[in-house]
């Protein structure tokens, strides 16, 4: 089996590729567990400045893995817990972090991509968070975090929908800060990785520790209620039809049990 997350260094920006190309890079536990890792590891690193983050093949992210979700939703298991750690562990790095997005970002690779510092697309790159039409409710730091980012409008429009948003769209929004054509896009990402990768790294460590005690209370927000709203979805029998649905390719049928 290939290496799932591959992880290059050069010129004092680290590259991470998503790669499982086959399955559109969709996340299961293996990956993520290897992408804590490589970033525990990339923190250590005195030679790396900047870290880009990719996907092999078509899309950069298609999230959860849904055959692994399917199997951890028959053995009462909880999903989210991983998904959720590594996405802080990454946003919290003292390395600046730019998702490079070329094709579909969904649910948890939309996510991943938030979680980033900076986000360059490709113009026929897709973002989406297609939760309910999967019986499913964002965990709340996810939600949060698509919140501080785009607003309550746009999160709305979203999470309500389920319907993706071109790069364009995305845009607009606020969710990407960069939008180019297809071609131009590694150009693009590394000339940006560049630029920061020439800045003094303590300075670059300081203003993201800054940036992220500006949004520090955001931490104290009680949610308890809101997790077990959460859970009860996951454990609901439309989550389980809305992942059977989406693995069989045709409409679930919802029952709001």
């Amino acid at each position: 089996m290939a290496d799932e997350i591959l992880c290059a260094i050069a010129d004092g920006i680290a590259t991470v590729t998503l790669n499982r190309p086959e399955r559109r890079n969709a996340l299961n536990t293996a990956m993520l567990e290897e992408l804590r890792r490589r970033f525990d590891e990339l923190e250590r690193d005195a030679r790396v400045r900047v870290v880009v983050i990719r996907g092999a093949g078509t899309a950069f992210c298609s999230g959860r893995d849904l055959e692994e979700m399917s199997r951890r939703q028959r053995d009462a298991l909880e999903p989210e817990a991983d998904v959720i750690g590594v996405f802080q562990q990454i946003e919290a790095s003292s390395l600046p972090t730019i998702a490079m997005v070329h094709g579909a970002a969904y649910a948890g690779g939309c996510e991943l991509a938030l979680h980033c510092d900076f986000r360059v697309a490709a113009d026929v790159a897709r973002f989406a968070m297609p939760l309910a039409r999967l019986g499913l409710v964002v965990p709340f730091a996810l939600g949060q975090k698509l919140v501080e980012i785009i607003g309550p409008a746009f999160t709305r429009q979203i999470l309500l929908t389920g319907q993706p948003v071109d790069a364009r769209r995305a845009y607009e929004m606020g969710m990407v800060h960069t939008v180019v054509p297809a071609a131009e896009l590694e150009r693009a990402t590394y000339d940006l990785a560049r630029t920061i990768a020439g800045n003094a790294p303590l300075s670059l460590a300081g203003m993201k520790a800054t940036i992220r005690r500006s949004a520090s209370l955001r931490d104290r927000v009680e949610h308890a209620d809101l997790d077990e709203l959460a859970r009860r979805a996951r454990a609901s029998a439309d989550a389980r039809e809305g992942v059977r649905a989406m693995l069989d390719k045709r409409k679930p049928i919802f029952r709001g049990e």
